[in-house]
């Protein structure tokens, strides 16, 4: 596992006696977004993690994750990503925005957590579940050598969540306050001997970025939140330098279980790095593990078959803005089951794709993890318009956030600009309509169906969250209306890109 040949070799001033550098090596996670199948292979990768390290007696080795394994409010997918990440033994995580989406039955799945969670920028009303299972900050020792390792939840955690006790019973602090905290848990640490430093951090890589440059002490930040995938060290990207001149390496390893990372570190007798080598590795490469995917299986239950697909075209690679035909197949479930003028699916909302073959529990967990329930609303046609143009400047927002619709019932063109172009509406049989994108009317309402998440006004959708508009909440997610037009298909189905999106370059 540890390459002195390959690894990259920070620049030492005053070169000392290598014999008492410590060599570290971390299997590192971060985003799986309750992914179970690439959890099953993550687990292989894991074992081989292991298997090599375990044969090198002077490294020493940690797993650890950076949070957002768990997502939405289905109980047995987050059970499933607590057993996960105890079958590959990871030792600390910190607590991303989706741990807190369960906040109904999270006094039942907390329990079930062995391993640390860490943050360092949050407090907790003591009546809250979470007040008692989330520390500052933990010290590992391996090998007689004392690691420090902090936590931290992303600042924005409120617009990343829905409403609920959580807004009610949790602070986090804003990003100098943050900044604050995790050096005053720096300097503890410092204060009980520890020199190597690693914190889980949920910020996201600009913040993360930042952090590394305004603080001192910290060696490694395993970072999360923004879904960056950092490959290899490159100065300047993800070697920076603290504001005491010592390096800081940070790494983020994607979304959604593609990717996870290993990290190989050669400290001196003073805690500072001297060698770094950091791997990407593909979950695809690995095989699913058979004794994980047995007890995922239990504990999803018995699974149903739905219906087959006959063709379906690859996973995207730009998830949050290109045109997706399984978003489409969706969507269009959605409308046809709940009876609406247009449903809308935001691309954040949909972490799989279909492949041909049977449709079961599973593959629809896979694709559609939140399981945020559906609201059926009355917006006007200036709502649609303004919500779209939002969304379409994920092109050009940081890490594509928050992310294109998907919509069934609305046809329309965006540039790489993210500037909306043209839009139509078509009917249910077909009839396509112009929308005047600069002169949308408020007096045309369309019967629309969204998910409760981006109904309430999440992700900066504002201008969607419209009470006084409800018709009708519903008491599932998007899964039951794919579930029962699958069942009431007599053939296979074919996912095809019908051409509903449109991304074309800017105007001159």
């Amino acid at each position: 596992m540890w390459l002195d040949n390959k690894g990259t070799h920070i620049k030492m001033i005053n070169p000392i006696n290598q014999t008492n550098n410590v060599k570290t090596s971390i299997f590192y996670i971060n985003d799986y977004h309750g992914k179970s199948i690439n959890m099953e292979r993550t687990v292989t990768a894991s074992n081989a993690f292991d298997a090599r390290t375990k044969k090198q007696k002077d490294v020493d080795t940690f797993k650890l994750s950076s949070g957002d394994i768990m997502i939405g409010e289905d109980f047995k997918t987050n059970q499933l990503a607590v057993r996960f990440q105890k079958l590959i033994g990871i030792q600390a995580s910190a607590v991303g925005n989706h741990e807190y989406d369960m906040q109904d039955k999270v006094g039942s799945i907390l329990p079930l957590i062995s391993y640390n969670l860490l943050s360092a920028n949050v407090r907790i009303n003591p009546r809250n579940h979470w007040h008692h299972m989330i520390k500052p900050s933990v010290i590992e020792e391996r090998n007689g050598h004392k690691y420090g390792i902090i936590g931290t939840s992303p600042i924005d955690l409120f617009k990343r969540s829905k409403e609920g006790v959580i807004q009610k019973d949790i602070q986090v602090s804003k990003l100098q306050e943050t900044i604050d905290d995790i050096q005053a848990e720096v300097d503890k640490l410092q204060a009980q001997g520890v020199n190597k430093i690693i914190l889980l951090s949920h910020l996201g890589y600009t913040l993360e970025t930042a952090l590394a440059k305004q603080t001192q002490g910290i060696d490694v930040i395993l970072g999360g939140h923004s879904h960056d995938l950092l490959f290899d060290v490159v100065e300047g990207k993800n070697l920076v330098y603290s504001k005491t001149g010592e390096p800081v390496i940070i790494t983020q390893g994607g979304r959604d279980g593609k990717n996870f990372g290993i990290l190989n570190l050669e400290f001196d007798e003073n805690g500072v790095i001297k060698k770094v080598q950091n791997n990407i590795g593909y979950t695809r490469s690995f095989k699913r593990y058979a004794p994980a995917k047995y007890i995922f299986d239990k504990i999803f239950g018995v699974r149903e078959t739905y219906g087959y697909v006959k063709s379906a075209p690859p996973a995207l690679k730009y998830d949050l803005i290109e045109p997706n035909a399984h978003a489409y197949f969706i969507t269009d479930c959605i409308r046809k089951n709940l009876n609406c003028d247009i449903a809308i699916l935001p691309s954040s909302n949909i972490r799989g794709h279909f492949e041909p073959g049977k449709v079961d529990t599973r593959i629809l967990a896979d694709i559609l993890p939140f399981q945020n329930k559906l609201y059926k609303m009355k917006y006007s046609e200036k709502d649609i318009v303004e919500a779209t143009k939002k969304a379409c400047k994920s092109f050009v927002n940081d890490a594509n956030k928050p992310g294109i619709f998907y919509m069934a019932g609305i046809k329309y063109m965006v540039d790489t600009d993210g500037n909306l172009q043209s839009m139509s509406y078509v009917d249910r049989l077909g009839n396509e309509m112009p929308i005047d994108i600069n002169e949308p009317r408020e007096n045309k309402y369309y019967i629309t169906v969204l998910n409760d998440y981006c109904a309430q006004g999440n992700d900066g959708f504002k201008n969607l969250n419209q009470p006084e508009n409800i018709i009708e909440k519903y008491d599932f997610d998007a899964t039951k209306c794919v579930q029962e037009v699958l069942q009431q298909s007599r053939d296979e189905v074919d996912i095809y890109d019908d051409g509903r999106i449109q991304i074309v370059p800017p105007k001159a």
